[in-house]
């Protein structure tokens, strides 16, 4: 239905878990092109992608009042790589598998890595913009300038207490920022 095309996918989730067929039909639309394109380029086997990804969705509408989906295509894409790692390990004895396993681990490893260093950069840009402008100046000085709290005091004519409790609020706002970010890539590159 097309009446869907414009929800998002929070909207499309709360719809699926209330057993409505066309959203979960949108969201197979949405995604399905993306996913197999996933395991394809992890399998090599346009069949074996196709049947991954089917497998996907039949345990998304299987399991949809079960699952907790924070975020729609990060959720979608664990799943396939999942599906993908547990295809290797049913046929780990066929010699035909090995060397494309051999292949997911070393080039995705550095791709990988470069995607997470480029997503905690946004992140903390993100976090570090949406601060105060007072903390945002300790934290520089802080972390890049490597001043101590009490020259940061001195520079910015606020008592060192100041400093410290600046410090210790921007540095739990930042592990939350992180940890939602970690949290995402530990499922994501497993």
């Amino acid at each position: 239905m097309d009446c869907y095309r414009n929800h998002s996918d929070d909207d499309l989730v709360c719809l699926l878990q209330e057993d409505n067929e066309a959203a979960f039909d949108e969201i197979y639309n949405r995604y399905c092109k993306t996913l197999i394109n996933e395991a394809h380029k992890r399998l090599g086997n346009l069949e074996f992608a196709e049947e991954i990804v089917q497998d996907v969705f039949i345990d998304l509408w299987t399991n949809r009042e079960r699952r907790k989906i924070e975020s729609l295509l990060p959720y979608l894409l664990v799943a396939v790589r999942y599906q993908v790692f547990h295809f290797y390990r049913k046929q780990k004895n066929l010699p035909y598998f090995e060397e494309p396993l051999e292949h997911i681990g070393q080039s995705d490893n550095n791709l990988d890595a470069s995607f997470f260093l480029k997503e905690l950069i946004a992140v903390i840009n993100s976090w570090l913009g949406a601060q105060p402008e007072k903390r945002r100046e300790i934290f520089r000085l802080k972390y890049l300038e490597q001043l101590s709290t009490k020259e940061i005091a001195d520079e910015l004519s606020i008592s060192q207490k100041t400093v410290q409790n600046q410090l210790i609020i921007g540095q739990d706002s930042l592990r939350n920022a992180v940890s939602k970010l970690l949290t995402i890539s530990l499922l994501l590159f497993r």
